[in-house]
């Protein structure tokens, strides 16, 4: 297979990880016969000093007509101003938008010796398989109006959260979909008790249910569902949330894994590759880590595993995706661990230890 991937670093350790997932992919195509070519690009902080905009037309354009994208990270205190004009974040949300990535899937499964690396106790953990689905290109961090204005001598900021029966249908027909892959269970997790874009949205959820009546579905409040994610966790099989929801609940959900450094994510829409499979942007669910960017000791494990999502659902691959994620699994089976995790591994000796084992599991 001969496939385009446009690689988009970003700043702080996405550079960094962004290398380990290349290497591995690297590996993949020597060991498979296959042919990426991949293509960096700039987003975020550093495309704001290089070009006064944090997604650059060239970037936009090269995320457009490849097959997939990977990217690292973006943001960083350097370009924290709240006061700015142009911020980093704004690339990301303007790509997901420009590209249709309505949904973002992120998978969580705490591997059995990382069990102890997490602040849950370990028997909370031992069955946890879960699947979020977070709505990506609606909600508060895309409605209009937002704003500040003075308002009787003092200063009023305005965000408005907004959905439309459509949005809500798209991606829960998807989260449905996929908990048939599943063990058939869907928890729809909303504030509709307060919210009038929850009602809807769970007014919507519920009116699909009946064409997936093998798919047994929950209906939680947001509040309850962060209690349960951390008082019963392996109850949880595919959980489908609106995207400021979303964005919270999985970063509360990566301490199940034992470092936010190990979760992956796929952020997926209707758009089609040219080999007539989604075109995905695939990113870890960390941020730039700032403070350890440049020690070379940042986790490659989401990034590496992002690619093996990468793999599956924008080129088809799914031998290699297993076999990404078996060298990953098996590299950390053997003691292997970066600093986060308790160990003395480099970014990039970790990542070695992955392509090892990756090469000799794909040879044997």
């Amino acid at each position: 297979m001969k496939a385009g991937i446009t690689l988009l670093p970003g700043d702080g350790i996405g550079p960094e990880v962004l290398a380990a997932s290349t290497s591995v992919l690297e590996t993949i195509a020597k060991t498979f016969g296959h042919t990426f070519e991949m293509s960096e690009y700039l987003i975020g902080g550093c495309a704001i000093d290089a070009h006064g905009t944090a997604l650059p037309k060239d970037s936009l354009q090269a995320c457009q007509i490849a097959d997939a994208v990977l990217l690292g990270a973006v943001g960083g205190p350097k370009w924290d101003d709240p006061q700015a004009a142009v911020r980093p974040e704004q690339g990301l949300l303007g790509l997901r938008k420009e590209l249709g990535l309505f949904a973002n899937l992120r998978p969580v499964k705490p591997h059995p010796d990382l069990l102890d690396a997490s602040p849950l106790r370990s028997v909370l953990l031992e069955q946890v398989d879960l699947l979020v689905v977070r709505e990506l290109t609606g909600g508060i961090y895309f409605g209009e109006p937002r704003h500040r204005i003075s308002l009787n001598g003092e200063e009023q900021a305005v965000d408005t959260m907004t959905y439309t029966e459509s949005e809500v249908r798209r991606v829960a027909h998807l989260a449905f979909k996929l908990a048939r892959q599943r063990r058939s269970k869907i928890t729809s997790v909303d504030k509709a008790n307060v919210l009038e874009c929850s009602r809807l949205w769970r007014q919507t959820v519920t009116a699909l249910a009946p064409e997936y009546a093998d798919v047994q579905l929950e209906l939680l409040l947001v509040d309850a569902a962060a209690m349960h994610l951390l008082t019963r966790p392996a109850t949880f099989d595919v959980i489908l949330t609106a995207n400021l929801f979303g964005d919270i609940l999985t970063d509360e959900a990566s301490v199940l894994s034992g470092s936010m450094g190990n979760l992956a994510s796929a952020s997926i829409g209707e758009a089609k590759n040219r080999l007539d499979l989604p075109r995905g942007v695939y990113e870890p669910i960390h941020g730039s880590a700032p403070d350890i960017a440049g020690k070379g000791i940042a986790n490659p494990i989401g990034m590496i595993m992002s690619a093996a999502m990468l793999l599956r659902h924008s080129l088809g691959l799914e031998a290699e995706a297993l076999a990404v994620e078996a060298a990953v699994y098996e590299a950390i089976t053997n003691g292997e661990r970066t600093p986060d995790l308790g160990g003395k591994h480099s970014t990039s000796s970790f990542t070695e230890k992955i392509v090892e084992g990756l090469t000799a599991r794909v040879v044997n």
